[in-house]
């Protein structure tokens, strides 16, 4: 099964990302990750879903947005080149004598420590979904005390 990006303009009104969800789910599409945001057009928004399944699934999926009476525009982002970037915030727990490591990595990661307190750091990492996976292993022997992910959010490159 391969891994397919789909951007989804929509109009920007209650109740809409909870139909392209129902129909992901009533025809037994995953979603491994959704994202939502304004789009470069006031009063709509942009939908971008990972999902996973052969071409034929794909091209199902796309017909069966392009019949729900909000959605504008599908494109199959991931069948031409695109940059796709995730978020990451991961509370750490940080002994005094470990916050050197910690901050070692973090750098080499380029993420950010975002808050510090006595005994936790929270630091956001910002990439791929590898680069998020690789960071929050690393960080996994200091304790994670919380861990919270945006999923992808993604454009095409060039005039695409």
């Amino acid at each position: 099964m391969n891994k397919h990006t789909v951007s989804i303009l929509v109009n920007d009104l209650p109740g809409v990302l909870q139909r392209v969800a129902g129909l992901f789910g009533r025809r037994g599409f995953n979603i491994e990750s959704i994202t939502v945001g304004t789009s470069e057009e006031p009063g709509l928004s942009r939908m971008i879903v990972v999902t996973t399944g052969d071409e034929r699934t794909l091209e199902q999926i796309r017909q069966q947005l392009l019949k729900l009476i909000d959605v504008l525009e599908v494109r199959l982002l991931s069948a031409k080149p695109m940059v796709s970037r995730e978020l990451a915030l991961l509370k750490v727990n940080v002994q005094p004598a470990d916050r050197p490591e910690i901050l070692g990595v973090v750098e080499t990661f380029r993420g950010s420590v975002i808050d510090v307190s006595s005994d936790t750091m929270v630091i956001e990492i910002v990439g791929d979904a590898d680069k998020v996976q690789a960071m929050t292993e690393l960080m996994r022997p200091y304790g994670i005390v919380e861990l919270t992910c945006t999923g992808a959010t993604a454009i095409s490159r060039g005039t695409h």
